[in-house]
């Protein structure tokens, strides 16, 4: 029951309720990762039990695959589908300009794929996510396992001449072994506090050999919804330069909402 969520729950609870309104039955719509995204599929999958909506997922991650298929939506890959109407996912934080860093799930290589084939990304978060500068948060660079070490070394001597605070990078781990992307890579959390310039930083770590990808998400979000323990949200349109104020009902719980994964 939503009424039993705890106040930050609620408050992804809200904005990913509130995202779905952006769906409509015939739709190919991106499925995101995380916590935040988890919610936002279970209204989803809320809406085909109860409307018969229609549409096609696709989803970012192994796991949201599995938690789509488990409320009747129906799946499909990028590779099927070619192109998405709408991608709704979570984010670990956002700017003034709805720039983000992802990938906190281990999922931003297959996020920013989905996302930059999508006519509209909308971004569901609580308002912790906001930040003036992005970069508290760890920064994930997905890279292949080969020479991760030298990939290391040539990622913290390219931050030397970066705008940033911090310089450290830790290869994540699952345990006592390295993590595993979807795609059989490992991820770098780089620790850097601040970033000064997110677009030049995300170009250069993709001239590194043996970087995939950042978690850099830059002029990719149209829409950020961020959701409050009350059950206001807010809506900023980076597109239409707008910001709208909103009240959701956070009072009619629904046994489909046990609560999401992680």
């Amino acid at each position: 029951m939503t009424t039993e969520l705890s106040p930050i729950d609620r408050a992804k609870f809200v904005a990913a309720r509130r995202s779905c309104d952006y769906v409509e039955s015939g739709m190919r719509v991106g499925l995101g990762t995380g916590s935040t995204a988890a919610w936002m599929v279970r209204c989803l999958g809320e809406r085909v039990q109860a409307e018969g909506l229609d549409i096609i997922g696709v989803p970012t991650s192994s796991r949201t695959a599995d938690l789509a298929r488990q409320l009747g939506i129906r799946v499909a890959s990028l590779d099927e589908v070619k192109w998405l109407d709408v991608t709704i996912d979570g984010a670990d934080e956002f700017d003034s300009n709805l720039n983000l860093i992802k990938g906190g799930g281990g999922a931003a290589l297959q996020e920013k794929i989905v996302a930059t084939a999508s006519d509209r990304m909308v971004v569901i978060a609580d308002a912790a996510k906001e930040v003036r500068a992005l970069g508290a948060f760890p920064l994930p660079v997905e890279t292949v396992p080969f020479g991760w070490q030298t990939t290391q070394a040539l990622i913290e001597e390219t931050l030397v001449n970066m705008d940033v605070m911090g310089r450290e990078s830790t290869l994540r781990m699952n345990d006592d072994v390295p993590f595993i992307t979807d795609e059989g890579n490992y991820v770098l959390d780089l620790h850097l506090n601040r970033i000064g310039n997110p677009r030049q930083l995300s170009l250069v770590l993709n001239q590194i050999p043996g970087v995939v990808e950042n978690g850099l998400f830059i002029d990719i979000c149209d829409v950020v919804i961020v959701g409050h323990s009350d059950g206001a949200v807010e809506l900023r349109d980076i597109n239409a330069g707008t910001v709208a104020d909103e009240q959701i009902d956070i009072l009619d719980g629904d046994n489909i909402f046990a609560g999401p994964e992680a």
